[in-house]
């Protein structure tokens, strides 16, 4: 299939396209935390981590899970939608002492001084449609915002997936699958991203029917 690059076009296509599925789909992912956010809060918990920045919080299944397991979380995420959502649950749930959230673009610095959290979480944000220096830059920002010695942990879909190098080919180890970009990682391409980090663990796991097959990485500032 023909190759096309990420634009500013396609990726103002591909923010709506999320948009409208949150608007559509109130429980896009279900309202059960995923495993990654199970074995996450047993490893925060291991460090004794009090504070969490969550990126790329998408409908916050993981962040009211974080919350309820007692940890002060903020969450970011590009979607309006997703984080009035976050906002109307932590209130139902009665848990707005312990999560703030606000809309931001994860190509612009972190809205937050350096080293002010113990702990940041992403399930999949990394494995959405961002070039390569776009995640380095990101993970930068991550790695500037982390107190020394805090932990990133972060999940991407990996090149084992079903979907690796079906659909249409956008750029890099990006592929179009049902409107919705995917970057797809190999461990050579997790390997980029240990600037300032010594690399824990890098663990394989499934979510889903599919089934989508991941990599959770656990990585500490040094």
């Amino acid at each position: 299939m023909p190759r096309n690059k990420l634009d500013s076009k396609l990726l103002f296509k591909q923010s709506q396209h999320w948009e409208n599925n949150f608007q559509n789909k109130p429980e896009m992912f279900g309202i059960d935390p995923s495993i990654a956010a199970i074995k996450s809060a047993k490893i925060f918990k291991s460090h004794r981590i009090n504070k969490v920045l969550e990126i790329g919080a998408g409908q916050g299944r993981d962040t009211l899970y974080f919350a309820k397991q007692g940890f002060k979380i903020d969450s970011l995420d590009y979607s309006k939608k997703a984080i009035n959502d976050i906002s109307e649950k932590s209130r139902t749930n009665r848990l707005e002492n312990l999560i703030t959230s606000k809309v931001h673009d994860m190509r612009l610095p972190l809205p937050y001084k350096n080293e002010c959290f113990e702990a940041c979480y992403s399930h999949m944000l990394y494995c959405m449609a961002f070039s390569m220096n776009e995640i380095i830059s990101l993970n930068n920002e991550v790695l500037r915002i982390l107190k020394k010695g805090g932990i990133n942990i972060f999940t991407v879909r990996n090149t084992l997936d079903g979907d690796y190098k079906n659909g249409i080919h956008r750029d890099e180890d990006l592929y179009e699958n049902d409107g919705f970009i995917v970057h797809f990682f190999s461990i050579e391409k997790i390997k980029k991203l240990l600037n300032g980090f010594e690399l824990i663990k890098i663990d394989n796991f499934n979510e889903g029917k599919f089934p989508r097959k991941l990599y959770k990485v656990v990585l500490k500032k040094l």
